[in-house]
């Protein structure tokens, strides 16, 4: 035994008898011998020495286990919100990504906040709102302050209504550049309900913490001297508003919203507006433009205009800062900061932001040795919550959709935007349709909203307005997979006539230029299929004819499912014929999809894996496996369930599998389809390890407001839904050894991975409630009445399990 400090000693033990799992749980598993050094943190050396000295193995084991285990882990310890900050480091992202600036980068910050909460708030590197830039990543060595944001989280779109704060000392300078600090990540620590760093240039500790609509943070001098606080509205049109209020010990102000796509370069019809309040009395303020000083106390409409104001500050000394965000008023933000923060006690607000995010994450509890798989899983969980955003006020206001500066009133439930719906319709919003079927159902009803204020059904709504962003119509697909779930809180008659009028009827030219409606809708109907003559110029993704004639013929699925629903036998009658459209873009010739003109000839010199302007953001091969609708119609189409193996296998064994692009994301699982099930307990598994790590390029690409993540949340757990409208999920093996899923309605989902170690990754067999299952698929009402999945796994596939 050696002396080694005043808090302990370290003693070696040989457990050649112990079991070997005492070790795993806090060793990982180091050696079968169990010959390991312990370092007991004992308050006492005497206490251990008796300890010691009475030999007693258990009682060892039982400070080794109060040592490792003494204190409940929180599980927002296992998110790193900078997973996904840096450019993609995964196999397909480096083969398939178009370049640093877009595909390449997650595009994901390190957002504190609350789950679907209005306001993030982050560090900021970047200055700009503009598209495709986020606010921080993880490469920049300097940092210009703390942004209270509404970046889609994952996307390449924009930053709108945002405003920053940075804290400087000595010189006041109120150009970013000049003011910029540089910051070493060892120094930053990141996490859902906490952000801190330490800015190297004034030797100041700047911390963050937040709820759903407001924020506090706290600073630390590490000098004494003249403090500063720079506040910025962060318009890139020279536009928005700053007040300083001495009267009340309050900064306000706003910055207007400004469409893209659609509509680009017109206001959106509200701003993001923010009120700010010190602890701390001020010793002076100002107005600037630039490196300009202005009169007064209120400016507006000018370049990089903002405010300051100084504080005298003792080394060590704390400023405390409090802000409440609104896109209705000024009035409003102050509203929401007093009933969400009527107090300045920071430490108080961490653990309540941090307790509403334990229980978040603490739905799906999981078990496994590995933490960096738990570490990545419990990352993707939190960045699936991040949209789609809330944005109505505490006292239920909220700006009118797609119009101009006038708000609206909705009592009892939440208002929500920026839906990001040609990726989440997949599966970030079909896991909150499992996990919390009331916030779908608030979900929904904002769409209906929508819907009646614009008179359309918004395809992809954002910044709360029609933007006709990407392509499809994924907003019918969502409405109808909640409506088959009998997922209340919406008017579905309501929902449904939205999106029959998006189904049947054409927008005229303004109307199309707002950005409602289907784009080539009245080609679509009139060919079966959207032809290569038509280039679609009134949309921001012109072309991409072959893929949304696929896209169309799942969303007149959906429709069709819902019609079929209530009992609208016209209008199911057809759109269960249009559901089969993908097959006219199908050519036999070439077997596989390809560009179609309007007199039915078929594009030359194709190539499957070069991308093509008729593909929406990939190649042919990539998107010809998109008929979630009708996969047996697929099936016929390409010859057969050994032909769609083959041409699966294919995909895979060229490296052709994106997955950092949203319409493969149901490819791993169709081998369920096939006489191989087996398959996609490799293929997923595969994916699972390669496409997600848990550092700053753990994200294959653009997470794409938490679709990305929610597909390993799903795939992790042992299913996933290829098919959202059909209440059915593909089976594939789970990778933890034990999770539990709460759900709201009381039952639990229990999920057992028996042998589940090494190389097992092959179902030997599954047991459902205590019963042999057979089927590669569970339902929803499975899910949602309780279960117990057993699942048996082994190194080699059981070629037979799933075939039946």
């Amino acid at each position: 035994m050696a002396k080694n400090s005043n808090l302990g000693v370290a003693i070696n033990i040989s457990f050649r008898s112990a079991q070997p799992a005492v070790t795993a749980c806090c060793l990982g598993n180091v050696s079968r011998l169990l010959d390991f050094k312990l370092k007991c943190m004992c308050k006492k050396q005497s206490k251990l020495r008796r300890i010691l000295q009475k030999g007693s193995l258990s009682t060892i084991l039982l400070c080794l286990f109060v040592n490792c285990f003494g204190q409940k882990q929180n599980l927002v310890d296992y998110v790193n919100p900078l997973t996904g900050t840096s450019y993609s480091t995964t196999i397909s992202s480096k083969k398939h990504s178009s370049g640093p600036t877009t595909e390449l980068l997650a595009n994901v910050i390190p957002a504190v906040g609350l789950p679907f909460g209005m306001t993030q708030w982050t560090p900021q590197t970047q200055l700009t709102e503009k598209k495709c830039v986020a606010p921080y990543y993880y490469k920049d060595k300097e940092m210009s302050g703390f942004r209270a944001t509404h970046w889609l989280s994952g996307s390449c779109t924009q930053d709108y209504g945002s405003f920053t704060i940075m804290p400087i000392s000595g010189k006041l300078r109120t150009s970013a550049v000049d003011y910029a600090s540089g910051y070493q990540h060892k120094n930053e620590k990141s996490s859902p309900n906490y952000y801190s760093v330490f800015l190297d240039k004034y030797q100041i500790t700047s911390e963050i913490t937040a709820l759903a609509r407001s924020a506090m943070m706290r600073f630390t001098a590490g000098s004494t001297d003249d403090f500063y606080l720079i506040i910025k509205p962060n318009s890139d049109r020279a536009k928005g508003f700053v007040k300083i209020d001495q009267k009340n010990g309050e900064v306000v102000g706003y910055n207007p919203v400004y469409r893209i796509y659609q509509g680009s370069g017109s206001p959106a019809g509200f701003n993001g507006f923010f009120v700010i309040q010190f602890q701390k009395q001020v010793e002076k303020n100002g107005l600037f433009s630039g490196n300009d000083f202005l009169d007064g106390q209120s400016t507006g409409n000018k370049v990089d205009l903002g405010a300051f104001l100084k504080f005298k500050m003792q080394k060590g000394e704390r400023l405390t800062i409090r802000m409440g965000t609104s896109f209705t008023s000024i009035a409003n933000a102050r509203a929401n900061l007093k009933a969400e923060i009527n107090h300045w006690d920071f430490e108080k607000l961490r653990k309540q932001a941090g307790d509403i995010w334990n229980t978040a994450l603490g739905q799906i509890k999981i078990e496994t040795s590995d933490k960096k798989d738990k570490d990545i899983f419990y990352t993707s969980f939190y960045h699936s919550m991040q949209h789609p955003r809330l944005f109505s006020d505490v006292n239920g206001s909220y700006p009118k959709f797609a119009h101009q500066y006038e708000n609206a009133q909705l009592k009892g439930k939440d208002y929500y935007d920026d839906f990001s719906m040609w990726d989440i319709y997949r599966a970030q919003l079909p896991l909150y349709q499992i996990l919390q079927p009331k916030k779908i159902g608030e979900f929904a009803n904002s769409m209906v909203l929508k819907g009646d204020q614009g008179g359309w059904l918004p395809i992809f709504p954002c910044w709360n307005n029609y933007t006709a962003a990407m392509i499809g119509d994924h907003g019918s697909a969502f409405l109808a997979s909640a409506i088959v779930k009998n997922i209340g809180g919406f008017d579905q008659n309501k929902a449904y006539n939205l999106m029959r009028k998006n189904a049947f009827e054409t927008p005229d030219s303004t109307e199309s230029m707002e950005g409602k409606g289907r784009r080539a809708l009245g080609d679509y109907k009139k060919y079966g299929y959207v032809p290569l003559n038509n280039h679609i110029l009134e949309a921001f993704h012109t072309n991409e004819q072959v893929s949304r004639t696929m896209e169309y013929a799942f969303d007149d699925y959906c429709v069709a499912k819902i019609a079929e629903k209530l009992g609208r036998a016209d209008d199911e009658k057809e759109l269960f014929i249009r559901a089969k459209n993908y097959k006219n873009v199908f050519d036999k010739k070439v077997q596989s999809i390809n560009g179609r003109y309007a007199d039915g000839s078929w594009l030359g010199n194709f190539n499957p894996d070069k991308r093509a302007s008729f593909i929406t953001e990939g190649t042919p091969r990539q998107y010809m496996f998109y008929a979630p609708q009708d996969i047996k119609g697929l099936i016929d189409l390409v010859g057969g369930k050994s032909a769609l193996e083959k041409a699966l296998d294919s995909l895979f064994l060229k490296g052709e599998y994106w997955h950092g692009n949203e319409p493969g994301h149901q490819i791993p699982f169709m081998y369920n389809y096939t006489n191989t099930p087996w398959k996609t307990q490799k293929i997923v598994r595969q994916v699972l390890d390669e496409e997600y790590a848990d550092g700053p390029g753990g994200l294959s690409g653009n997470d794409d407001a938490g679709q990305m993540s929610a597909w390993y949340v799903f795939a992790s757990l042992g299913f996933y839904p290829v098919d959202p409208v059909s209440n059915r999920y593909e089976i594939c093996s789970p990778l933890f050894d034990k999770a539990i899923i709460k759900l709201k309605n009381g039952k639990t989902i229990q999920i057992l991975a028996n042998g589940n170690k090494g190389k097992n990754r092959f179902i030997q067999s599954l047991k459902i409630n205590g019963k042999l299952y057979d089927k590669t698929y569970l339902t929803y009402d499975d899910l949602m009445s309780g279960a117990k999945l057993e699942f048996l796994l082994g190194e080699k596939p059981n070629i037979n399990w799933g075939t039946h």
